[in-house]
């Protein structure tokens, strides 16, 4: 893929010889791709990513891989921090209230193809912002379609063990951080983070069925919320 270069002044060396090993996916809740572009390319700011993905499929890039993006902010995934030094960002440019364009859902797919081929991320690297930090970002949201990533496997959901094999409530907090959540996600955010990626359309409080989803069994089809 050839991106249309857009250089943005926000970016770093990465950290402590760190190299991507996460792909976190974003919104950016904005009201079209050039206001996102002009805010993440604002030092007063201080935000930014590597790519933007327009919703007619058209792509920026805005920071080189090499480079330290400052896309994640404070959050953690199976217990390292500093995603930010150890991640390839993507912002998608959708408000958070609107389905995924297929324009924009076919550059994706090619495009974190690429990328995990070039830098060696595994499909479970392939994360949301709401993964890495619970209650904090909820991006990209119910209506982002995890499934037809996995379908490709480009992505894979979070995956815990559960001993003795049964689903049970109690163990809910214990699994998320097994799949990789932080342990220091209160009860609520962490029940909503694992909702955004698994039971996008779930609602009230915990169920069985959350932790069973964390086990593996995600109980038909997992479509983004339309």
């Amino acid at each position: 893929m050839r991106p249309i270069p857009h250089p943005s002044p926000n970016h770093g060396e990465r950290r402590g010889g760190a190299l991507p090993e996460l792909i976190v996916v974003h919104y950016t809740a904005m009201q079209s791709a050039g206001a996102a572009l002009e805010r993440l390319c604002d030092p007063d700011f201080e935000v930014s990513a590597h790519y933007l993905v327009g919703r007619d499929g058209q792509l920026w890039q805005l920071v080189d891989e090499a480079r330290r993006a400052w896309h994640a902010g404070t959050g953690s995934w199976q217990g390292r921090t500093d995603v930010n030094s150890r991640s390839i960002g993507i912002e998608l440019d959708n408000t958070g209230r609107h389905p995924f364009p297929e324009p924009q859902m076919r550059v994706l797919e090619a495009l974190v193809s690429e990328i995990r081929a070039r830098w060696g991320i595994p499909a479970e690297g392939v994360i949301g912002h709401s993964d890495m930090a619970p209650g904090r970002k909820v991006d990209p949201g119910p209506r982002f379609d995890w499934t037809r990533l996995e379908r490709q496997g480009l992505a894979r959901p979070p995956r815990a063990v559960l001993p003795g094999g049964a689903a049970e409530p109690g163990a809910f907090r214990a699994l998320a951080a097994g799949a990789g959540y932080p342990a220091t996600a209160g009860d609520e955010a962490l029940l909503e983070a694992v909702r955004l990626r698994l039971r996008p359309w779930a609602t009230g409080p915990l169920e069985a069925a959350d932790v069973a989803a964390l086990c593996g069994d995600l109980g038909g089809d997992r479509g983004g919320v339309a």
